[in-house]
C-alpha cells in the first residue's frame, strides 16, 4: 500500500501465535517470498536500521533483519512506492527524484550488508541466495506515476534492479485508472494510451506488469494486451469482501489462464468491513499529516510523533481488526477458485498490512500451518510461498526483446 509512515493501524500487542514444531522446520526449509514488502520506507527512518530488532507495537514496523530470520522470511521484492501526485512537470520531476533515492536505498541496504543481503535480477537467483543464508532482495515499483510522460525512463529503474512494477496507486494517474479512484468514475476505462506504451516497454525489458491498485478495466488491458503474465503483488477477492481493490472470480480465472498469480495481501480494510471507529480516524489523520514519505523528520521529533501514535492507540483503541482468519477466508478462496499455481503471498508488510494472529513476519509459519490443515501438499505450499511468482518473473525474462 504504503511506506512505513502509514503503516498497519495496530492498538495492542497481541502473543506471537505457536506452530507445531515441524510445521516450523518445514517453513525454515521453504523457499519464501513476499511479493509486496513496503520496508524500504522504514530505511530511511531516521535512526532506524534493518540489522536491529524492532517491535510492531513500539515503532510500528513489521520487517527487519532478525524477524525475517524468526518468521522464515527469505526475502520478496522490496517496493518503490511514491505518493500519487498532481499530474504536472513539477511533480514527474519531485516523483521521480523521490524514486531514484528511494531505490538507491534499496541498494545501499543491500551493499551495506552482503553478508545477510544479496540483490536478485533474475527468477533462477533466488533460490542460491536463500540456500547461502543470505535475503533475497528483488526490486519493485508500486506506483508508475514517477516515471512521468517519459517510458523510457523505466530503463534506468530496470538497470538499477527492478522486475515488477504496477502502474496506478490509490488515485487515476497518467497511465491507468485507480481502483480507488476518489472520484469513481474511470479516466480512460482502463490503460491510458501511454499506459500501454508503458506495457510495451515493460514486455521489452521483461519487467513483470502489476494490476495491483489499478482497475478491473485495467487488467483486463494488461491480460489481452501483454506479452508475458501478469502479476497482483498484493490483492484479494472480491467474493469474501466486495471492495474495489479486490478481484472477482471471473478476472481471477482470466488471470489463471494467462499464466498469472494473485498474491494475497493482510491488509484489514481490504478483507472485510469493520465498525467506524471517527475519533481514531481523525486522531490519526492529524498525525500522518505530519508523517509523509517525504518527511525529513529528526529522531527527536520521530520519537515524539511515535509517542503521539502509542497515545491515540491508547485513547481510542480499535477494537474490531480483521483477523488472521479474515486473511485466510481469502487465501482459501482464491485456492479454490484457480488453484495452487496461480497464488501466492503479498502481505504489505510496512505499508499497512498485518491483521490479528498476523502482526508482522514472525508469525509468517502460521501461513504455512493453515494452508497445510487445509489439506495442501508441501509442494502447493512451496508454489504458494515463491514457486509461482518466480515463475512469472522467469516468463517475463523468456519473453523480453533478445
Amino acid at each position: 500500500m504504503a511506506g512505513a509512515a502509514l503503516v498497519a493501524l495496530l492498538p495492542i500487542a497481541v502473543q506471537a501465535q505457536e506452530v507445531p514444531k515441524k510445521v516450523y522446520q518445514l517453513h525454515q526449509k521453504m523457499l519464501t517470498l513476499d511479493s509486496h514488502l513496503d520496508t524500504p520506507a522504514s530505511l530511511d527512518l531516521p535512526g532506524w536500521s534493518i540489522e536491529e530488532e524492532h517491535g510492531v507495537h513500539s515503532d510500528y514496523t513489521q520487517v527487519d533483519l532478525p524477524r525475517m530470520k524468526k518468521g522464515g522470511l527469505d526475502g520478496g521484492f522490496w517496493a518503490i512506492y511514491t505518493p500519487q501526485g498532481p499530474l504536472t512537470e513539477e511533480g514527474f520531476r519531485k516523483s521521480r527524484d523521490f524514486a531514484l533515492l528511494r531505490g538507491v536505498s534499496i541498494r545501499e541496504m543491500v551493499a551495506a550488508d552482503p553478508a545477510n543481503f544479496t540483490l536478485a535480477l533474475e527468477a533462477k537467483d533466488a533460490a542460491p541466495i536463500a540456500a547461502s543464508g543470505k535475503r533475497v532482495v528483488f526490486m519493485s515499483i508500486e506506483n508508475a506515476y514517477p516515471l512521468g510522460e517519459d517510458v523510457s525512463l523505466l530503463k534506468t529503474f530496470y538497470d538499477m534492479g527492478v522486475r515488477v512494477s504496477g502502474f496506478a496507486h490509490f488515485a487515476h494517474n497518467q497511465f491507468a485508472d485507480s481502483s480507488t479512484d476518489p472520484s469513481k468514475k474511470p479516466r480512460y476505462g482502463g490503460l491510458s494510451p501511454l499506459g500501454k506504451e508503458l506495457l510495451k516497454e515493460m514486455n521489452r525489458l521483461g519487467i513483470v506488469p502489476d494490476a495491483s491498485h489499478s482497475s478491473d478495466q485495467v487488467l483486463d488491458d494488461l491480460l489481452a494486451l501483454s506479452t508475458s503474465p501478469v502479476l497482483l503483488t498484493h490483492s484479494g477477492c472480491k467474493a469474501i469482501y466486495d471492495h474495489p481493490r479486490n478481484i472477482d472470480d471471473e478476472h481471477l480465472k482470466a488471470l489463471a489462464a494467462k499464466g498469472g498469480v494473485i498474491q494475497m495481501n493482510a491488509y484489514g480494510a481490504y478483507l472485510r468491513a469493520s465498525k467506524p471507529n471517527p475519533q481514531r480516524q481523525e486522531a490519526l489523520k492529524a498525525l500522518f499529516g505530519q508523517l509523509r514519505e517525504d518527511a525529513k523528520l529528526s529522531p527527536e521529533k520521530r520519537a515524539e510523533l511515535l509517542a503521539k501514535r502509542q497515545e491515540i492507540d491508547r485513547l481510542y483503541p480499535e477494537t474490531d481488526r480483521a483477523t488472521f482468519d479474515d486473511f485466510m477466508a481469502h487465501m482459501l478462496h482464491a485456492l479454490k477458485v484457480v488453484g495452487p499455481d496461480h497464488v501466492g503471498i503479498g502481505l504489505d508488510w510496512d505499508g499497512g498490512g498485518g491483521v490479528v494472529g498476523l502482526e508482522d513476519v514472525v508469525d509468517l509459519p502460521r501461513i504455512t500451518a493453515a494452508l497445510l490443515k487445509a489439506g495442501y501438499s508441501e509442494a502447493d505450499v512451496q508454489k504458494i510461498w515463491s514457486g509461482n511468482v518466480l515463475r512469472v518473473l522467469a516468463a517475463a525474462e523468456a519473453a523480453k526483446a533478445p
